[in-house]
């Protein structure tokens, strides 16, 4: 099995609907050991529950804006493991005003809000993890094509994401020198806990299945596949890179289209579900 040895740390699940859960998932399958992380009590209960199906028990809590949290997860992670492998980074988070008002509206608490938890904690963890990364480690986070294009009603989360991407090339050059790896996966739009804070998320998900060269939505096990391969030593000679998993949607450049049967050009779909000259 690929991964059969490897132990890592997966920080962000919420759910099994959660693109973490799918990367657990696939890591799981090929033999790896890991560990979770819960926000609050509330996730607590659904975290437990994962972790034992992938034959965990190791579970910490870790709120990235809390000090306590973040200086102990190193020794909690060197009690249960010594050290691991890889690293998934799944957190991120905007206040909600900043996703339902107009970008422009964006107040200065939110903004340092979203870079900090959906950013920033990404450079702290990894910090606070140094001694217990081993030499060939893989760190991998997750964005989405709202921060290099324009996506409605994603906002401030697009400019953290901008910002997540450009961190991931930054810190590959710095780990690189010790032999760890950093990566991000651009997952195409999914239905999980954090989609919901995005308004009319149901439009961007047809209008992806609609237009994406594959005519479909990806799923959390297409993600996760990816992102057990980057995480492996399948992908020892990658790092610093975004990959894409959503379908081929993002190497459009217009909306697809095709003729009907009157042999006119119509697109595959406009926001009634109808297709329109």
């Amino acid at each position: 099995m690929i991964m059969k040895g490897k132990k890592g740390l997966i920080v962000g699940l919420a759910n099994n609907k959660s693109i973490a859960y799918g990367i657990a998932k696939a890591c799981a399958e090929q033999g790896a050991e890991m560990a979770f992380t819960y926000l609050n009590d509330a996730l607590k209960k659904r975290v437990e529950p994962i972790a034992a199906e992938f034959g965990s028990d190791k579970v910490y809590e870790l709120d990235v804006g809390n000090e306590t949290h973040m200086a102990g997860i190193a020794a909690l992670i060197e009690k249960d493991f010594g050290k691991i492998d890889f690293l998934v980074h799944s957190v991120a988070f905007a206040p909600k005003e900043a996703l339902s008002e107009p970008f422009m509206k964006t107040t200065k608490s939110a903004f340092a809000i979203a870079m900090d938890v959906s950013v920033y904690s990404l450079i702290d963890l990894t910090n606070r993890l140094e001694s217990v990364l081993s030499d060939n480690a893989s760190v991998l986070t997750l964005s989405y094509l709202g921060g290099p294009k324009y996506i409605p009603n994603y906002n401030v989360m697009g400019v953290a994401k901008a910002a997540l991407e450009s961190t991931v090339r930054y810190m590959a050059v710095e780990l690189g020198a010790k032999g760890q790896r950093v990566n991000a996966i651009s997952a195409g739009p999914i239905r999980t806990l954090a989609a919901a804070g995005i308004g009319d998320f149901k439009q961007i998900l047809n209008w992806n299945e609609a237009n994406a060269p594959l005519k479909q939505n990806v799923t959390t096990d297409q993600v996760g596949n990816s992102a057990m391969y980057l995480l492996s030593d399948l992908a020892s000679g990658v790092t610093g890179e975004v990959h894409y998993v959503d379908a081929g949607y993002n190497i459009m450049g217009m909306a697809a289209i095709e003729k009907n049967e009157e042999g006119k050009t119509v697109l595959c779909w406009d926001e009634r579900g109808n297709d329109k000259e």
